[in-house]
């Protein structure tokens, strides 16, 4: 009768633990990286009775969770993949729609501009045309400045972004370890302990990328997507943000270790963090440094152009635009006095590369900031004799000492320092500094045409000249020459020159002079309104315009990349979230018959405690008897 209670009992809380588990499944259905539990049964261990075994019920010998370290590890590595590619295409998607939209990108006010240089060269002495042509350069700039502003901003979040990133890292971090020290041993650890572990685990590599590794013992290792530990044992490494020794403006991130901290290198962190540092560095650099390149090279080559004119006061036409001057910003751990200050040597040689130049063994070196690829130095740095690499030309000012390192940004910062010169729409110079003109007599059909000024600084531009020609195949100049001549040809002297259309006839003459102020001359204009087109980049193999429709369609095309692998990767993070489900997720149907079942169950358990007592009370009613 004994055993019959005590199997019933047995039984009754057997089954009372495992109507909590089942309990304990539905109520989590919802809890993020919940994995269902299962209760495993077994006898206990029977007593010997007389001349045999008596069973003596059973009991729960384990409430295990169900998982698969697989299944697991798959999620892990996909959701830490999956944060890495949305943040790229998130951001990335900003930048292209910045530059892509007719309200803030540069493409239409860019073409207004020129449109207005264009209306210009019509009717070059018009106070209207010359006024318009100033408001929408003005235009122009402002929207090169607003967008230098919109990607400083980007800047300004990418590093708040990594200074919140490291401070959820390291509560992570942190309580990881700690999880670690509680849970001891797998085999007796808690299933909801070893859930919360995991989840975490799957939010510290969703910031950082990397793998977790089990190790013996039960306590699981976390390392990033560049091999760092985070997590070892209980201990925990703490992620901070330092500034860039070149630009302290700009975070970096480093690792803070047993006392040490190292600068962790930013291309290989995956997560939400390795896509914000894979945005500033593939995406936000380069627009920047392209739309910078493309306002260095519209100010150069356009002041270049409007001083070859004059303006309505007669005067040589200065420069059109303002154009800030690469800049250079020394390593924060230089020890020597050196000041480097840049300029542009060659625009078609500069490509908007950041470079580091480093003081070694007497001699400066030049490599690419991003990959290391080593440049050509030439000169001295002395003022008649800069240095000069990739098209920048470098004075040094002071003395450099052994590794002093700069940083060369040549066009990073170009499109905030655009503005435009001038005020006084008269100071436009829409006219050439000489025309030319025909003698009345000339027998000839040679007409001169348009009048260009190779050598705007030769002092004997302006002077006045006479082009006399002895027969159809030579002429003088000012009585210099003869000098022969070809239909087509070319003539020039003292900064100009012209071609002439037709043939001339012994004895015609062109007479070169200067242009008077008030002169209604468009030459200039005309010119500086297919500056557009000017292959002023690349060698002299990329137009402006090329430029400009060329940073447009990357930036789009790195958008339309990230967002395809963010669609590609949120795919297979689905499929790796079903296969865990399929192992670990609670089915309500699943519990619910689990639950009948056991609800049946406990109810013939305490049946059987019933029927003991009842048996028991027989038996003391038939003793009193």
């Amino acid at each position: 009768m004994a055993n019959i209670l005590s199997t019933g009992t047995s039984a009754l809380i057997a089954f009372q633990r495992a109507l909590s588990t089942v309990s304990h499944n539905v109520a989590n259905i919802n809890t993020p990286g919940f994995s269902r539990q299962t209760v495993d049964f077994e006898a206990r261990s029977p007593q010997f009775i007389g001349t045999g075994y008596v069973g003596r019920g059973t009991q729960i010998s384990d409430v295990r969770r169900v998982a698969d370290d697989l299944a697991n590890a798959r999620l892990i590595d996909s959701g830490g993949e999956l944060a890495r590619l949305q943040q790229l295409s998130s951001l990335s998607g900003r930048i292209d729609s910045l530059m892509s939209e007719s309200t803030t990108g540069v493409a239409g006010l860019w073409s207004n501009f020129f449109d207005s240089v264009s209306a210009l060269s019509s009717n070059a002495s018009a106070p209207a045309e010359r006024q318009n042509m100033l408001g929408q350069a003005n235009a122009l700039t402002t929207r090169f400045q607003q967008l230098q502003g919109q990607f400083d901003r980007l800047g300004t979040e990418v590093n708040s972004g990594l200074a919140a990133s490291a401070t959820e890292v390291n509560r992570l971090t942190s309580e990881i370890a700690q999880l670690n020290g509680r849970i001891g041993t797998a085999q007796t650890a808690s299933p909801d302990l070893l859930d919360r572990r995991d989840q975490m685990i799957r939010d510290l590599v969703s910031l950082t990328g990397g793998t977790a590794v089990q190790q013996d013992g039960g306590a699981i290792n976390v390392f990033s997507a560049g091999g760092q530990a985070l997590v070892v044992g209980i201990q925990a490494s703490q992620l901070t943000t330092v500034a860039d020794p070149y630009r302290p403006e700009r975070q970096q991130l480093a690792l803070q270790s047993q006392g040490q901290t190292i600068r962790i290198d930013e291309r290989v962190m995956g997560g939400k963090i390795g896509g914000l540092l894979e945005f500033r560095e593939q995406v936000l650099d380069p627009t920047q440094a392209e739309l910078g390149r493309i306002a260095l090279a519209l100010g150069t080559a356009f002041n270049d152009g409007h001083a070859a004119g004059v303006d309505q006061y007669g005067d040589a036409g200065g420069a059109f635009f303002n154009v800030p001057a690469p800049a250079v910003n020394g390593h924060a751990a230089n020890t020597g006095t050196a000041r480097l200050t840049a300029s542009v040597d060659d625009l078609g040689a500069v490509d908007g590369r950041n470079l580091v130049l480093q003081f070694r063994s007497g001699a400066w070196t030049a490599t690419d900031a991003a990959t290391g690829t080593s440049f050509p130095v030439t000169g001295s740095g002395a003022p008649g004799d800069p240095l000069r690499a990739a098209g920048i030309a470098l004075e040094v000012d002071g003395a450099a000492q052994e590794g002093d390192r700069f940083l060369l940004q040549p066009t990073a910062q170009a499109a905030r320092g655009l503005s435009v010169a001038i005020t006084d729409p008269g100071r436009i110079a829409a006219a050439t500094p000489v025309q030319v003109q025909a003698t009345l007599g000339n027998l000839g059909s040679g007409k001169p045409g348009t009048v260009r000024i190779p050598d705007a600084a030769d002092p004997a531009l302006r002077t006045p000249s006479t082009i006399e020609f002895l027969d159809g195949d030579q002429y003088t100049i000012d009585g210099d020459g003869p000098f022969a001549y070809t239909p087509g040809d070319t003539i020039s002297a003292n900064g100009w020159s012209f071609v002439l259309d037709g043939i001339p006839a012994a004895g015609d003459t062109f007479s070169m002079t200067p242009t008077a102020p008030g002169s209604s001359n468009n030459g200039n204009a005309a010119l500086l309104a297919g500056f557009d087109d000017a292959r002023a980049l690349n060698g002299g193999s990329l137009s402006l315009n090329g430029a400009i429709s060329g940073l447009t369609t990357a930036v789009g095309s790195a958008a339309r990349h990230a967002g395809y692998a963010a669609e590609a990767q949120a795919t297979l993070h689905a499929q790796a979230e079903n296969a865990r489900e399929s192992i670990s997720g609670v089915n309500l149907d699943e519990e619910a018959a689990n639950m009948l079942r056991l609800q049946q169950a406990y109810q013939a358990a305490a049946q059987i405690i019933s029927t003991a007592d009842t048996l028991f009370q027989s038996l003391l009613g038939a003793v009193r008897r």
